[in-house]
Parts: C-alpha cells; sequence; structure tokens
C-alpha cells in the first residue's frame, strides 16, 4: 500500500510538473502578435514605414532637388520623445526610420547621437594606432542638410475592464541651415482592449 501511494504521489507531480510547462512557438517577425495592447513592434514597423513614406512624397523634396539638383538630400535622425503614458524603446522605432530611409536610397543618412561619438573616437584611435595609408582623416564628415525629430504620444480611456488607447506619433523635419520647417507627418494608432 505504502509503494502505491509514493507511486501516485509521484505520478501526480509529474503531471503537474509537465501542465505547468511553457510552450515557446517561433513565429515568422512579420506576423501581428498584440498581446497586451501596448506599443509593440509592428506598430512600430508600420508607423516608421508609412510616415517615411508621407515624408518621400511630401514638397519638400521636389524643392531640395530644385535649389540643390543631382544632390541627394542629407539627414540625421534626432531625437524621438517617448511622451506616452507606457515605456516605448524609441530607439527601435529610430532604427525603423533609419532602415526606410536607407532602404529607399533616394535620400542619405548620417549618424547622430552615441553611434557619432563611438565613430569619432574610432577616428581618434586611428590617428595613432593606424598605418597612414588607412586613416581616417578628420574633417570629412558629411553635413546633414535637415534634422528628423519627433514624440511619441498616448492617450489612455478606460472604464472597467474595457480600454481604449491612442498612440500618436508626430515627426517634424526641420532644414538645419536656416530653421525652416519643411515637414511635419503624424500617425495615429487606436487599440480596444478588454480585460
Amino acid at each position: 500500500m505504502k509503494h502505491l501511494l509514493n507511486g501516485i504521489t509521484i505520478l501526480t507531480a509529474l503531471i503537474l510538473l509537465n501542465g505547468c510547462g511553457r510552450t515557446v512557438t517561433r513565429v515568422n517577425p512579420d506576423t501581428v502578435i498584440d498581446l497586451s495592447g501596448r506599443w509593440n513592434d509592428v506598430d512600430s514597423r508600420a508607423v516608421a514605414d508609412e510616415m517615411i513614406g508621407d515624408m518621400f512624397t511630401a514638397r519638400w523634396l521636389s524643392e531640395h532637388a530644385r535649389v540643390s539638383p543631382g544632390k541627394r538630400p542629407v539627414i540625421v535622425v534626432g531625437l524621438v520623445e517617448n511622451k506616452s503614458h507606457e515605456h516605448i524603446n524609441a530607439a527601435t522605432f529610430i532604427n525603423d526610420i533609419e532602415k526606410a530611409i536607407v532602404r529607399d536610397g533616394n535620400i542619405r543618412l548620417v549618424v547622430a547621437g552615441e553611434k557619432r561619438n563611438e565613430l569619432r573616437r574610432e577616428r581618434a584611435d586611428q590617428q595613432d594606432f593606424a598605418s597612414p595609408e588607412t586613416m581616417k582623416k578628420w574633417g570629412r564628415e558629411l553635413g546633414a542638410d535637415f534634422i528628423l525629430q519627433g514624440s511619441i504620444s498616448s492617450i489612455v480611456d478606460a472604464y472597467k475592464r474595457d480600454k481604449a488607447v491612442l498612440y500618436q506619433v508626430d515627426l517634424q523635419l526641420t532644414n538645419i541651415e536656416t530653421n525652416e520647417v519643411t515637414w511635419i507627418g503624424d500617425k495615429k494608432i487606436k487599440k480596444a482592449i478588454r480585460n
């Protein structure tokens, strides 16, 4: 009887442990999965692609071509502030924007922020440690014509188990030399969530 009781205990423990296991399934990165209703990778990519598409067809680009024939405009992506109610990694959104710009090929992109500082540190190291033939020179950086900046905001409306979240991304393209705002774009995503 004692052996039977031990066997049942062990079998029950194995069933419980097996039933509590986690299942992980690999899916295509383009698959839309919205578990929490929060801002996610699909939102980031879709907003970046749509806004950049709008920016590429706006009047500022043809005006630049008229003023500077044969020269592609140079853009630096500046700060995109997270002003929303939740943690949003703005760096992934900025990376999506930069990818869209580079993929298009009609606009040149230069790096900003810490990436630029890292390049400058590497160039400084080369002055001491690289051969004269391969050393990269100072003062050859490509100056940007425009800076793209913006914000991600949200508005939350909730009652009992229902919640609606509106995300709004605003971007602004500014001529660095003249401070003229040459393009403004916005994109909204609204999500209805029931708990």
